[in-house]
C-alpha cells in the first residue's frame, strides 16, 4: 500500500495531519517554493509537539530551494535541519553536472538525507542511477512548478515506472510527489510507490491555504482502498 506523506507548515497542521492518518509528516513552507524551508526553530517546535502528543510517525523536513552550485550552503542547512530531530532531511536535486557532486556530499554526511529529483524536465536516469549507488534511505521525484499540473503531466508513466524500478532494485524506498490530486490516486495505485506526497489535494484552496480535515480523511481512505464520497479535485 502506498503510504501518505502530508506537507505541513505549523504545529496545528502537523497534529491535524497525524490525526487524519498521515503516515509521514513532512515539514515545509509551501509559500517559499516546491521545497521551501521552514525556520529551524519552527521545525524543532513541530518535532517536539508531535513527540509530546505521542505521534511516532516519521518526520521529514526540507532545507529550502537551494541551487546545486551552493554546496556549502546545502551542507550547512542539512546539518541545521537534521539537528532538529527529524527522521529525514529532504534535499532538492536539479538536473545538471553539479548534481553528481551534491549527491556524493550528501551521502557522506551524518544525516539521513532523501534526495528529491526535480522532474519538471523529466528524470535524468544517469543521475538517478548515481544516487541508487549511494547509501540514501529513500529517493523521491517531485515538481517545482505546481501551477503546470501534476507530476503525471510532467513525466510519462513509462519514465516513472523506470524510476521506481531503478530505486527498488537498489533496495531503497521510493516516493512520488508534485501537485498530486485525488484524481491521481488510480495512477499512483498502478505504480505503487512506497509513499506519495500531498499538499495541494488536502488544502481548502490552493497549496498555500490551510489543510482541510475532510480532504485529509478522504485521501487517506482512498489510498487504503476504502470507498469514500467523491471529492472535488
Amino acid at each position: 500500500m502506498t503510504r501518505m506523506l502530508v506537507s505541513v507548515r505549523s504545529v496545528p497542521e502537523a497534529l491535524l495531519a497525524a490525526g487524519a492518518g498521515a503516515d509521514f509528516i513532512d515539514l515545509k513552507e509551501p509559500g517559499e517554493g516546491a521545497l521551501g524551508g521552514l525556520p529551524v526553530a519552527t521545525i524543532a517546535a513541530i518535532v517536539r509537539a508531535l513527540r509530546a502528543h505521542g505521534v511516532a510517525s516519521p518526520v521529514s523536513a526540507t532545507i529550502g530551494d537551494l541551487p546545486m552550485h551552493a554546496l556549502q550552503r546545502i551542507r550547512a542547512q542539512v546539518e541545521a535541519v537534521g539537528a532538529c530531530g527529524v527522521d529525514y532531511v529532504k534535499v532538492g536535486i536539479e538536473r545538471g553536472p553539479q548534481a553528481f557532486a551534491v549527491l556524493d556530499a550528501l551521502a557522506a554526511c551524518d544525516r539521513p538525507v532523501v534526495p528529491v529529483f526535480v522532474a519538471d524536465r523529466g528524470l535524468d536516469a544517469a543521475l538517478v542511477a548515481h544516487a541508487c549507488g549511494l547509501p540514501f534511505p529513500a529517493l523521491m521525484a517531485d515538481t517545482a512548478d505546481k501551477q503546470a499540473g501534476s507530476l503525471f503531466d510532467a513525466v510519462p508513466m513509462a519514465q516513472l515506472r523506470h524510476f521506481l524500478a531503478q530505486v527498488r532494485a537498489a533496495g531503497q524506498l521510493v516516493g512520488l510527489a508534485g501537485a498530486l490530486r485525488t484524481g491521481d490516486v488510480p495512477l499512483l495505485q498502478a505504480l505503487a510507490p512506497d509513499f506519495a506526497g500531498f499538499r495541494s489535494a488536502v488544502c481548502v484552496g490552493d497549496r498555500a491555504t490551510a489543510l482541510c480535515p475532510q480532504r485529509l480523511a478522504a485521501l487517506a481512505a482512498l489510498l487504503r482502498g476504502q470507498a469514500v464520497e467523491p471529492l472535488a479535485a
